[in-house]
């Protein structure tokens, strides 16, 4: 095979392949060879089908099979030969004008890794803002909470029902005289003023008592779920079994109990504990960004403009989406358009990060273990139903970019927890709103980091009790999870994706994050020459 360098300019590499007609026909007579016992043919016994008839049949995929396996190893062995680290998948085009029979001639073109400088990370310096536990915002959660677990006792047989109190009943509902599907029911209860029901039949409730009953006339409204009852008019025939008014919640360890929890103080502790883990949170994502400025500000080295690409599009993307949630969304657009260039070059400087933090992993030992992996493609998992997250696991041991973007942010915090060890960290104690605001600010924090948000969607358990005499159906179950998950191809870097900011100008800094570190080199890719994977898939 001969190897022709066309292009060295800064990273990116261009060579032609020529691979001799001679190898390429040695190559399919060995493909032959191994598949000719397999075959079976009419007339033939087993394994004794003739070679010819072999390429006769199968010729045209065995050729085209060859010809991909000759460009990959071609590929690969110059990658080797030149110590070359990809910054992405090599493109590989092969000859328009290549015919069967003679030699192929193939371009390859690559961008590698730069030789990133040593790392400087000696005379690193922090401030670590700390900011303690707010008690009283402690005393309000716990109000709430109570406020939630709100509970009705029995009232007096003479208590006339009133906003708030809970009526239990039976009830019978007919329009025009007859009764209807779902309109009839027996110990329903309701909160009057809950607006849990159709118009005007809790308004009747008011003043009832335990035993009494009552005639209710009400119109279901026009767009009511039931089509055959929307906008009809109706009459209920209730009995009230029991009547219920709201019992005093006490704040204390009964309450707690109640919450299956030991105590009040256990309770307290325990919303301590989250608020404390927040707020640790927002101090490690300050101190992070003020260490990426530090690591930004004293290195500066060429990085691969296919990886700033492929993270500005993620960086852009993830914008545009914003912007499609904005009250004038063309506007916003518009707005986003006049920042494109800073935004470019933020996407610069986080590739450039991820690879700088790379090399101070790799300089120092830091890996994830496998372990570490195995906890994380389980937690991946989650997210798939049971039936399909054995074959996600799969797929992330097979392809090893989704492994690597797995694999980034935990790895890059292992870094980071590094350097804030090698780090000279000063402590302040300050305001949550103080903390919240340096991490805002644009002026002061001008890197930015990734916060990996996880999203507890509380879809409650709702209690839906379809009976007619009662519901209004107009309940909205749309739960809109944008469950996007990133393929974009070959950072070596292996960058994650940042959250981006709602408000991208306002915020913009936010995005100037790295969530990049590799642990190893990406392997390189297994290109196949155009034609011969087109062939390939018609085959």
């Amino acid at each position: 095979m001969q190897t022709v360098e066309t292009l060295n300019e800064g990273l990116k590499r261009a060579y032609r392949l020529t691979i001799p007609a001679g190898e390429i026909a040695a190559r399919v007579d060995s493909q032959v060879g191994k598949v000719a016992p397999q075959i079976k043919m009419p007339g033939f016994r087993p394994g004794k089908v003739p070679a010819n008839l072999v390429r006769k049949m199968h010729g045209p995929q065995l050729r085209q099979e060859a010809l991909n396996a000759a460009v990959q190893e071609g590929v690969q062995a110059l990658i080797k030969e030149n110590g070359f680290r990809p910054a992405m998948a090599p493109a590989v085009d092969l000859d328009e004008g290549y015919e069967d029979g003679g030699d192929a001639d193939v371009a390859v073109s690559l961008e590698i890794l730069p030789d990133v400088p040593a790392p400087q990370i000696e005379g690193l310096t922090l401030e670590r803002l700390t900011v303690a536990a707010d008690e009283a915002k402690i005393d309000e959660q716990i109000a709430e909470l109570a406020k939630s677990q709100k509970r009705h006792d029995a009232a007096s047989e003479d208590h006339a029902a009133g906003e708030g109190d809970l009526v239990v009943m039976d009830y019978r509902g007919t329009v025009d005289g007859v009764a209807f599907e779902g309109g009839t029911g027996e110990g329903m209860s309701v909160e009057l003023g809950s607006g849990r029901l159709i118009p005007g039949f809790e308004e009747q409730l008011t003043g009832v008592k335990a035993g009494e009953a009552r005639t209710l006339d009400v119109t279901f409204p026009a767009d009511y779920g039931a089509k055959e009852l929307a906008g009809k008019a109706a009459q209920f025939d209730v009995t009230v079994t029991e009547v219920k008014v709201p019992g005093e919640m006490v704040i204390g360890d009964e309450f707690a109990k109640a919450l299956g929890l030991d105590s009040l103080d256990t309770l307290r502790n325990l919303i301590r504990g989250q608020q404390e883990q927040e707020l640790n949170g927002l101090t490690r994502t300050h101190m992070k960004r003020k260490l990426l400025d530090q690591l930004a500000a004293g290195h500066d080295f060429p990085v691969p403009p296919s990886m700033v690409d492929a993270e500005f599009e993620q960086i852009w993307r993830q914008l545009e989406h914003e912007a499609t949630h904005e009250a004038d969304v063309e506007a916003a657009k518009a707005e986003l358009e006049k920042d494109r260039d800073d935004y470019r070059a933020i996407a610069e400087r986080r590739v450039r990060l991820g690879l700088l933090l790379s090399e101070i992993g790799q300089a120092n030992g830091i890996e994830v273990t496998a372990q570490e992996m195995q906890r994380l493609i389980a937690q991946a998992a989650q997210q798939y139903q049971p039936k399909d997250r054995e074959r996600f696991a799969q797929y992330v041991a097979q392809e090893p970019m989704a492994a690597a973007q797995l694999r980034a942010p935990l790895y890059e915090d292992k870094v980071v927890d590094f350097l804030f060890g090698k780090a000279e960290v000063s402590d302040r104690a300050t305001t949550r709103e103080e903390l919240e605001a340096a991490i805002e600010s644009e002026d002061g924090f001008a890197t930015g980091t990734h916060r990996h948000e996880h999203h507890d969607h509380d879809h409650g358990h709702h209690d839906h009790d379809h009976d007619h005499a009662a519901h209004d159906h107009d309940h909205d179950h749309a739960h809109d999870h944008d469950h996007d998950h990133a393929q974009d191809e070959g950072v070596a870097a292996e960058a994650a994706k940042a959250e981006v900011p709602k408000k991208p100008r306002a915020k913009k800094a936010q995005a100037e994050a790295t969530e990049a570190a590799p642990g190893e080199e990406q392997a390189a890719a297994k290109p196949k020459a155009k034609r011969a994977r087109k062939a390939e898939e018609q085959a």
